[in-house]
């Protein structure tokens, strides 16, 4: 009896042992049973080790932004009553006219303490849309300009700017209260203390910056972008290439806990293939210097159903991205000011949070300062290669004595950021040996001694489709 219990005892026992397995094995993730990927791997031999310039010196920093003044402008907007593209332009006490003589006071104070270098500008044009009853009307916006000391370079020019037009919940009503403390006097105020932290220095009349920056307050967004629209015209009347464009509009507001978060931005794919249209390469490049820990990129144009002053940019085939707050509060965006079953609705600046809208302006001004640092990018990059086992990189570059080299880049195809895998001191064609043409993107940026970098320039591929039969017959 006693020898049989104990074969019973062995049986139970192992098939508990075994039961236990099978369940520890299923319960296992995929990821754990399969955790290094069964991929071959490429170039093992010769893989290039770049070094990697470290980041220009001089960083703006966070302690350097100055909240009261930014809070101090955005209170005199709100003060104008309206600030509606429809309202009065004379009026020094209400309308947006009174808007207008805020900010081109503010950036001419600035342009004292600049020793100069700061050019202000009003600039006054016509535009017509449907949100002015297809009449033309008269509008203004005003630009800060900080020169380029490049001789090459100072025609390019990279932007920032907020729009000081608002509105309340019926567009069309110049009389009704649209206080727009969000949307968007904390985007001017964020290009307005942009220009205060940017153009300080010596002075000589020119910024130390290799590229043109420009500081705008553009009137005309509710109205249908037409601000933005005429800022894109007067960049091209006075020779300017646009190096990028950072729109900054709605960034004042922070509500949900443990504020301060990171900051959307928003960028387009473009009309080409691989998400890498010139206003994606600038997001990717922004994140990269304000770091995933500021930004948040959200890869589609603009909030869903919603649009920007960066769009005109964009559409034009230009580098232009949109910063936004992290979550919107719609009681507070394009509303009359009343109280409604208990409800307040206004775009009130004691809904604002400040930490986070300095946070922006820092992440606007550093991005801003080393684009404009950086050498041209590069051109005519193109990738060959196709099936051979090197992927073969090419591009094209004016001569630039501050240029340390270009770095040639790739991610995988369905990775957001760029990896750096090679580096070339000269433009020309560079073979990277063993690397799938199939398997990655490619782009290629300049590099400055200095440590700036110019946003990335995607490859542009060979297109070879398949050969077709000439005829078919049944």
């Amino acid at each position: 009896m006693t020898k049989h219990c104990s074969r019973c005892c062995t049986y139970f026992l192992n098939y508990a042992v075994f039961t236990l397995a099978v369940f520890a094995l299923a319960a296992r993730p995929a990821t754990a049973q399969r955790s290094v990927p069964r991929d071959p791997t490429e170039s093992a031999r010769g893989k290039p080790h770049p070094k990697i310039l470290a980041r220009p010196a001089g960083s703006v920093a966070r302690a350097s932004v100055d909240e009261k003044s930014m809070r101090a402008l955005i209170g005199k907007l709100v003060a104008c009553g309206t600030r509606l593209t429809l309202s009065s332009w004379e009026d020094p006490k209400r309308g947006i006219g009174c808007g207008r003589d805020v900010i081109a006071a503010r950036f001419n104070e600035i342009a004292k303490d600049s020793n100069g270098k700061l050019q202000v500008v009003v600039d006054k044009f016509e535009s017509t849309s449907e949100r002015t009853s297809s009449k033309p009307i008269p509008l203004e916006n005003v630009y800060a300009i900080l020169p380029g000391s490049d001789t090459k370079m100072a025609k390019t020019i990279f932007i920032v700017s907020g729009h000081f037009d608002s509105r309340p919940s019926d567009v069309m009503d110049p009389k009704a209260d649209a206080p727009g403390a969000d949307d968007d006097a904390s985007g001017v105020a964020v290009s307005v203390e942009c220009a205060r932290l940017l153009s300080k220095g010596g002075a000589n009349g020119r910024g130390s910056y290799r590229a043109t920056i420009l500081f705008a307050a553009v009137s005309g967004e509710e109205q249908g972008l037409l601000g933005a629209t005429r800022l894109l015209e007067w960049t091209k009347q006075q020779g300017y290439t646009v190096g990028g464009m950072l729109d900054d509009d709605i960034v004042g507001a922070d509500p949900a806990p443990g504020a301060p978060h990171r900051v959307r931005l928003f960028s387009g794919n473009g009309e080409i293939d691989d998400a890498d249209s010139p206003s994606r390469e600038l997001a990717r490049a922004v994140e990269e210097i304000d770091g995933r820990a500021a930004i948040r990129m959200i890869f589609r144009i603009d909030r869903y159903g919603r649009g920007g002053d960066h769009y005109p940019f964009y559409k034009a085939g230009l580098p232009a991205v949109r910063f936004t707050e992290p979550l919107e509060d719609y009681n507070h965006q394009h509303q009359t000011p009343r109280t409604e079953n208990g409800i307040e609705y206004g775009d009130f600046e004691k809904y604002l949070h400040f930490t986070f809208m300095g946070d922006v302006a820092r992440d606007n001004a550093e991005a801003l300062r080393q684009l404009a640092l950086a050498p041209s990018p590069p051109t005519n990059a193109k990738l060959t290669g196709a099936v051979t086992p090197d992927a073969k990189v090419s591009w094209t570059a004016e001569d630039d004595s501050e240029r340390a080299g270009f770095e040639i880049l790739r991610r995988e195809t369905t990775d957001p950021r760029w990896t750096v895998y090679a580096f070339s001191a000269s433009p020309g064609e560079t073979v990277l040996k063993g690397v799938s043409t199939d398997n990655h993107f490619f782009a290629v940026r300049a590099v400055g001694k200095n440590g700036a970098r110019s946003i990335a320039v995607p490859t542009e591929i060979e297109r070879r489709p398949p050969p077709q039969p000439a005829s078919t017959k049944q």
